[in-house]
């Protein structure tokens, strides 16, 4: 077996403290990836700066969907900035069935990537075998 095959990704999906659409689709992709071992760190419902601080800390990566910034700015805002102070490489997720990202997340991303299943896997990998 090869070592992406065995490892446990470490993650934090950007959420907006409820069960958005959104966030519960692109979990169902995830999901979906059977050959794709991952842990999601982030708890909705736990939106201070402290909990997202503690969410985020233990991750190998941030993945941010873009759809969810322009109707929860301020808290997706926070968790981007979170990541950044802690140094987390970005992945950005376009919003559902769209191309456009707001530039002031593309310009922080390692990568920006559609709601394909398999390019979403290969962008996470890639992203953190970049080192």
């Amino acid at each position: 077996m090869f070592e992406d095959d065995l490892r446990e990704y470490q993650l934090f999906i950007s959420h907006n403290g409820e069960g958005d659409e959104e966030y519960l689709t692109f979990i169902r992709k995830l999901i979906e990836a059977h050959d794709f071992q991952w842990q999601d760190h982030g708890v909705p419902g736990k939106t201070s700066k402290d909990e997202l601080k503690q969410q985020i800390e233990p991750v190998d990566l941030v993945i941010i969907l873009s759809g969810l910034y322009s109707k929860h700015h301020d808290l997706i805002g926070a968790q981007v900035d979170i990541a950044r102070e802690l140094n987390k490489p970005i992945v950005l997720i376009r919003p559902y069935g769209l191309e456009e990202v707001p530039s002031e997340l593309e310009d922080i991303a390692v990568d920006v990537v559609g709601w394909n299943r398999v390019c979403i896997v290969e962008t996470i990998q890639e992203s953190l075998n970049m080192d």
